[in-house]
């Protein structure tokens, strides 16, 4: 395994170009929408997820409209495309990656959304994964 392959398996992120988030059959696997419940936690009752195989991280922020660009541009910079993001002001944004996932980096992932989204004078609603649904026989 080189230097490059094992860094980005240990950010989270190794292996995750295979996963398009285009892809009509993916589903949400784990989510959480509630501030106080940790990432160990939603995941721990995930019962579809799959640990090893990569998902698309999705990040649900509130922001003023005139903000949007502002958080589009710091979220990119790490990674992150606009899912998508609605006309209302308040806007609602979704943000997401695809990565490999686990507790620890969904929490610094959960943390730095909160970030960036107060920064901007918005907040973060909660976020999901999605992965391939299940095909006959539970393989994806």
């Amino acid at each position: 395994m080189s230097v490059k392959s094992w860094w980005r398996r240990i950010a989270g992120r190794g292996g995750a170009t295979e996963l398009d988030p285009s892809r009509p059959d993916l589903v949400v696997v784990a989510s959480s929408f509630d501030d106080a419940e940790a990432c160990s936690a939603a995941l721990g009752k995930a019962l579809q997820w799959t640990s090893d195989d990569p998902v698309v991280l999705r990040h649900h922020l509130r922001v003023p409209a005139d903000r949007v660009g502002e958080v589009q541009v710091i979220a990119a910079q790490i990674g992150y495309d606009t899912a998508s993001v609605d006309a209302a002001d308040p806007a609602n944004l979704v943000l997401q990656r695809v990565q490999v996932l686990n507790a620890l980096h969904c929490s610094q992932e959960r943390s730095r959304m909160t970030g960036i989204a107060h920064r901007y004078d918005g907040h973060v609603l909660g976020w999901d994964a999605l992965q391939p649904a299940a095909g006959p026989g539970g393989k994806k």
